[in-house]
């Protein structure tokens, strides 16, 4: 059995730490983890109290996710929602939105078993991050292994475009957090050391401070848009804001 080429990122400024610190203590609320791959994080997550369904496509990865977490769907996100028990206190899209044709139908057709007040939290990588930029003013784009290029992405998304696939799927913003690259995983261990956590900070805060450019992810916390509920609205310049 293959091992899955997606693994936990461990270190404190990544999507994974953002959405475990975000989510907290489960209380053996309900959350549905959807692209689960092996349950890495669907694991952690049962740890933190959470009584989690993996819903995972693949069923050799669904396979080792099974004993990880309260239940295991194996189905295409797409068309999962009628084997789904629900309703969900919460649901994850962890690094699984730029892998479907149909991100929006996904979306929408999950959100269905949402509970009524639930959180959705949904990370996705930058396509406008400075290095794809500078990448195309030399005129590469050339997919990898890994990373915002990754050869299994099928649609790129931008801080703009990300915000409005969730808006259009029902779904107010309430934080947008940002990561920066994840220089753990690129630097190799025997180099780690208090230069490179150092220069790891220096990195995240430089992409709080310019969201569009430097940000590698960005991580949606949201809640469904309801008849006058105020929602937050990111603006042109990345901050998060509350609307009237």
């Amino acid at each position: 059995m293959d091992a899955s080429p997606y693994r936990l990122k461990s270190d404190a400024y990544s999507s994974h730490a953002v959405i475990l610190d975000r989510l907290g203590p489960g209380r053996g609320r309900t959350l549905l983890d959807a692209g689960a791959a092996d349950g890495f994080l669907s694991e952690l997550l049962t740890r933190q109290g959470w009584r989690v369904t993996a819903l995972e496509r693949d069923p050799a990865q669904a396979e080792r996710a099974r004993g990880r977490c309260a239940e295991v769907v194996v189905a295409d996100l797409e068309e999962a929602a009628q084997a789904l028990s629900g309703p969900f206190d919460a649901i994850v899209y962890g690094d699984v939105l730029e892998h479907l044709s149909d991100p929006l139908a996904a979306l929408v057709a999950l959100n269905r078993a949402l509970a009524a007040d639930g959180l959705v939290i949904a990370s996705v990588p930058n396509v406008a991050h400075l290095w794809v930029r500078l990448q195309l003013l030399a005129g590469r784009f050339e997919y990898a292994d890994r990373g915002i290029l990754d050869r299994t992405h099928l649609r790129f998304f931008t801080r703009r475009t990300f915000v409005a696939l969730l808006e259009q799927a029902g779904l107010a913003v309430e934080e947008l957090a940002v990561t920066p690259v994840p220089l753990p995983l690129i630097v190799p261990e025997r180099l780690h050391g208090a230069w490179l956590y150092g220069l790891h900070a220096a990195s995240a805060a430089a992409s709080r401070g310019w969201k569009s450019g430097l940000a590698y992810q960005f991580v949606a916390m949201c809640r469904p848009r309801a008849a006058g509920r105020s929602r937050a609205v990111p603006s042109a310049a990345g901050e998060t804001r509350r609307a009237p």
